[in-house]
């Protein structure tokens, strides 16, 4: 009985706080009664204003889901009674007024993960084509046209021409250098070759 005394009390508070608050144009001013309509304060929430949220860290909101109406009233006062003579449907409803979803519906897979899945995989599918349109057209020439005059942009290369150093005849100078050097012969290349009859080693 105490508890009530000190509830309502608490809400008369509130409710003589949240339009001056409102009128100072401050954050509480934001969940005011008057955004609420007649939904049933009955908590404090998870950050102290008038507000309804679905969350699982804090799973009592601070008002109703719905407005009390004629069918919910007479289901509460019968709630008061006892429990027993509450039909499954009665007590869904009466938790239905209170709460928009359960826990295992507020932890249930939504399946967004798809629609990032899918902008990821577009994007870089569009990556790939970019990529391999830049390989295929490597040198493109561009014809602008500036008020009836044609410029012509020679030759936008993407990707430079290939060091010299790539070609076969110098490959080959490399290795004859690397094998001359006896470089890494231990483990390496140079391991593999013999230094006295000048071949590779079978």
């Amino acid at each position: 009985m105490a508890l009530r005394l000190i509830n309502s009390a608490v809400l008369r508070q509130l409710a003589a706080q949240l339009p001056k608050s409102a009128q100072m144009g401050s954050v509480a001013g934001v969940h005011t009664l008057d955004k609420i309509g007649k939904r049933e304060i009955v908590g404090y929430g998870w950050n102290g204003t008038a507000c309804y949220a679905d969350r699982v860290d804090y799973p009592l909101p601070a008002v109703r889901f719905r407005e009390a109406n004629n069918e919910i009233n007479a289901l509460r006062n019968k709630e008061k009674g006892d429990w027993k003579k509450l039909s499954p449907q009665e007590i869904k409803a009466l938790y239905r007024a209170s709460f928009c979803q359960t826990i295992a519906e507020v932890q249930a897979p939504t399946g967004e993960w798809k629609m990032h899945l899918g902008v990821a995989l577009i994007f870089s599918a569009a990556a790939i084509w970019v990529a391999v349109l830049m390989n295929l057209f490597g040198e493109l020439s561009f014809r602008i046209s500036v008020k009836t005059r044609s410029l012509l942009i020679p030759s936008l290369a993407v990707y430079d021409d290939l060091p010299v150093t790539f070609d076969e005849e110098h490959q080959k100078a490399q290795l004859k250098r690397i094998i001359d050097l006896e470089i890494n012969p231990v483990t390496g290349l140079t391991s593999k070759w013999d230094y006295e009859n000048n071949k590779w080693k079978n």
